[in-house]
């Protein structure tokens, strides 16, 4: 966005101090084109020079606010209704006969979602399915997105970086494939322009998206991020340097060898450095690529996210991810003072043996816990071998029908796959029951059930034969005659088999906390 600066003529007039008088500024993304939040009080803010009066005039109100000594103003206007007219915000000062002015043209008001994650919260339109068609309908003005382009920061940053785009057959490809197909529900079923905000990066840990204070909060966690700090802190760049420009030589002549013997090349060394420079230090993606985004008000947050927190930690270590997400939610709300809706996209179904994915889904799970979440769950829209599904609208989707039935109270097939209610242990069987059955529980092709798995106190767990009974699943095995737990889809590319009367999966659980691994036979 360009930010229209108009000098009057007085200033050419003005005394030579004035001259050097802080220039009025807006915060990046408040801008051209942008979308404003309905029915709420709406956040403005910028710097000018300490002590300056500030008049923002937009839709027929005026407001105020003196710039405080560190040259930061802020202010909201009353709630707006929801508006496709185009109209210009007008941002005015003045101060020692030094007038300025800003103008943020093309501004509409609707809903506002932001999004943030990594590569496949990141990855674009253009790279998802049916590009060319989707392209072909992307003509949806009142549809308009906001790239942050901040990098990385040691310190919370309050001036970020970003342009928002009106979608359009010529811009659409760039704008995250979740993000679009999201919104593009969302302004289908509730009729007002939506604005959407991506802040996301490719191959970052949560850790690097919680504020440092959070993480310190919490022992597990601030051990966990007391680690990386002092990792980052102690690298030594030029060793490594060295080092990768000794792999990278070496690389190139192997490549080279092997184009010529008709091989495939060998894999490419990692860039330790870009990767340092992508990330920063733990808390650097806050810092950089949220912080400065507050307050701008907003209607709620989606989170696409734990692909590259799926390692699993020594066996002496639990899993932190739960308290990490619980973390980023609540760090989020509270910076923007507003409990908003929150949702996330659990897992899918991919190849990364072990047990590090189905603990992601289930943290995601648990975090359900916390009020106004929800979770799109995707266990059977990934792909085997791609870590980024290119089925991106049925992502969107499953996220739209959770806002538009909690958010919107709109009427919607089902919020939510099934997600277990809890269970309970009868002889030989154990009976999980379930909420978000909508319609009634079934099984996704019509035949038996797949997909759980049964154990006794020695935990060795058994393939389960699982019938529906109601809106609960009864599951037992020849082979264990007093069961203690049940797990069903617990595995990184799982058989899956349960669904409710919308069609949507249920959640991967386990009823069980054991260790891992779990003894094997």
């Amino acid at each position: 966005m360009k930010h229209t600066l108009g000098f009057l003529t007085a200033l050419l007039l003005a005394p030579l101090a004035a001259l050097h008088a802080a220039e009025l500024k807006l915060a990046s993304v408040l801008a051209d084109h942008m979308v404003l939040q309905r029915d709420k009080p709406v956040a403005v803010w910028g710097w000018a020079d300490a002590g300056e009066s500030v008049t923002v005039t937009f839709a027929g109100q005026s407001k105020s606010a003196i710039a405080a000594a560190d040259g930061k103003w802020s202010l909201k206007l009353d709630p707006l209704a929801a508006s496709s007219q185009p109209r210009d915000l007008i941002v005015s000062s003045n101060l020692k006969s030094k007038i300025q002015n800003l103008k943020c043209t093309d501004v509409l008001v609707g809903e506002v979602w932001l999004g943030s994650g990594q590569s496949n919260m990141e990855m674009s339109v253009k790279a998802a399915n049916h590009f060319d068609a989707e392209q072909a309908a992307a003509n949806l003005p009142l549809i308009r997105y906001y790239t942050d382009t901040n990098s990385t920061a040691t310190k919370p940053q309050a001036e970020g970086k970003g342009v928002w785009q009106v979608c359009s057959p010529a811009t659409v490809g760039r704008f995250s494939a979740t993000l679009y197909f999201f919104g593009r529900e969302i302004q289908r079923e509730v009729g007002v322009p939506v604005g959407l905000i991506n802040t996301s990066v490719g191959a970052t840990q949560i850790e690097y998206w919680i504020p440092a204070e959070a993480q310190c909060s919490d022992p597990d966690t601030k051990a966990n991020y007391d680690n990386l700090l002092r990792g980052y802190t102690t690298f030594d760049e030029a060793k490594f340097a060295a080092s990768y420009e000794k792999q990278l030589a070496a690389w190139n002549l192997a490549a080279e060898k092997a184009k010529a013997d008709n091989k495939p090349a060998p894999a490419r060394p990692t860039d330790v450095l870009a990767i340092r420079k992508r990330k920063g230090p733990p808390a650097g993606l806050f810092n950089g690529k949220v912080f400065n985004l507050a307050p701008f008000t907003l209607r709620g947050i989606l989170w696409y996210q734990g692909e590259s927190n799926s390692a699993l930690p020594p066996p002496n270590q639990k899993h932190l991810y739960h308290q990490q997400l619980s973390q980023l939610v609540t760090s989020w709300r509270k910076l923007w003072a507003d409990e908003l809706p929150f949702a996330w996209v659990q897992l899918p179904n991919y190849t990364a043996p072990g047990e590090g994915w189905p603990r992601i889904r289930e943290a995601m799970l648990q975090t359900l816990e916390l009020p106004k979440t929800g979770m799109a769950i995707t266990i059977d829209i990934g792909d085997a071998k791609d870590i980024h599904p290119k089925n991106k609208q049925d992502v969107g989707k499953r996220l739209s029908y959770w806002a538009l039935g909690t958010v919107y109270g709109k009427n919607v097939p089902a919020i939510s796959g099934p997600l277990p209610a809890g269970s309970t242990i009868n002889g030989s069987a154990i009976t999980v029951s379930f909420h978000h059955t909508n319609g009634g529980l079934k099984s996704i092709t019509g035949g038996p059930l797949t997909g759980f798995q049964i154990a006794g106190a020695d935990q060795h767990w058994k393939p389960a034969e699982a019938k529906i009974i109601g809106e609960t699943v009864v599951v037992r095995s020849a082979e264990v005659a007093q069961p203690v737990a049940v797990r069903y889809a617990w595995k990184d590319l799982p058989d899956y088999s349960l669904a409710n009367g919308a069609g949507l999966p249920a959640s991967p659980f386990r009823t069980d906390d054991w260790s891992v691994p779990a003894p094997k036979k």
